[in-house]
């Protein structure tokens, strides 16, 4: 008899361990008071102000490109070199005092500015001091690409997205998406200060992420996707994989009690 109620203990407490809810690894859903389909992103994101190993992008144009051709210093004829080496080599890195070195132009701060504010710098600064109005120079200042990295139960790596703002549903997709056994209400994101590093949170299965003022990534930021329990338990994220668990281990009581009782 002991067995037996061995048995259902066991069996009962793999029926609330086994299965992983559809509600858990199913992104964005919407709440009962939801009635509307379309969804609204509220647009939380403050423009971003450049931190320290930021990679920028400089470019200068005029009516005679040989008078900026110094301050662009990307070899576009080498087409051997992808985009991202080209930018590495070539961009402009903010070193450890907040500073990027620019040619003729030395070393300018830009640490806590946006690029917006960095672009008319070097604007002033070259109109002031190397060229006339008439030159219609033209300048323009990027951040070359958004990189973050990945760890967990997702694709882990470092990943990098060519745009100017980017969700972290896009950085989970280029990054091949959440595992069945990652849990997606509590994705961790640690993000760069100029006081130091946070540690931020985001549910990705309830359509409210959308409203979340750390929906947008930033660059430098750390996304961590925890393991769920079922992980640990080794058992299946179905309803087949787990009848087959049940079946497995039934069997294998059955015959331990066999065995025993002979």
């Amino acid at each position: 008899m002991r067995y037996k109620s061995a048995l259902c203990i066991l069996l009962v407490i793999l029926s609330f361990t086994a299965c992983i809810p559809t509600k858990k690894i199913t992104y964005l859903q919407k709440s009962e008071s939801t009635t509307d389909s379309i969804i609204a992103v509220k647009r939380l994101q403050k423009p971003y102000r450049i931190q320290i190993n930021d990679l920028l992008s400089i470019r200068v144009k005029a009516l005679d490109q040989e008078l900026v051709g110094m301050f662009n210093p990307i070899d576009e004829n080498n087409l051997n070199a992808t985009g991202e080496e080209r930018l590495y080599y070539d961009g402009f890195t903010v070193d450890l005092h907040g500073n990027i070195r620019v040619p003729t132009l030395g070393e300018i701060n830009v640490l806590g500015f946006t690029v917006e504010e960095v672009r008319e710098r070097i604007e002033k600064e070259l109109l002031d001091n190397y060229f006339k109005d008439e030159a219609n120079i033209f300048v323009t200042v990027k951040l070359a690409g958004i990189r973050y990295t990945t760890l967990g139960e997702i694709g882990s790596g470092s990943q990098v997205i060519y745009k100017e703002q980017v969700t972290i549903m896009e950085a989970v997709a280029n990054a091949g998406g959440i595992t069945e056994f990652g849990d997606m209400t509590n994705v961790k994101i640690i993000r760069q200060y100029p006081a130091g590093e946070k540690v931020h949170s985001i549910d990705l299965t309830t359509i409210e992420a959308t409203q979340s003022p750390y929906y947008y990534i930033q660059p430098n930021d750390l996304i961590i996707v925890d393991p769920l329990p079922q992980k640990a338990l080794g058992v299946g994220t179905t309803g087949l994989a787990t009848l087959r668990d049940v079946v497995g281990v039934i069997t294998l009581l059955t015959s331990i009690i066999l065995i025993v009782t002979r």
